[in-house]
């Protein structure tokens, strides 16, 4: 698999259970101290997100950080 489409399917990830827990963008935007604009190109493959970034979201969404990367 190659890095964009890796990237791109944890934005798949993490948009699926930002869904699921009836979240807006913005919410778990808020929720990670981060942009919407931020969770938006995170959900649609446009950046490479820092760990770190993730970890706040997987913990904003309440998902083990290993479920998002699988």
């Amino acid at each position: 698999m190659s890095e964009q489409a890796f990237i791109e399917k944890i934005g798949k990830r993490i948009k699926k259970s930002r869904i699921e827990k009836g979240f807006s963008q913005q919410v778990l935007a808020d929720k990670c101290e981060v942009e919407k604009a931020n969770i938006s190109r995170i959900e649609s493959g446009k950046v490479n997100l820092k760990i770190l970034t993730l970890r706040k979201i997987s913990q904003a969404l309440r998902v083990p950080l290993k479920d998002l990367i699988a």
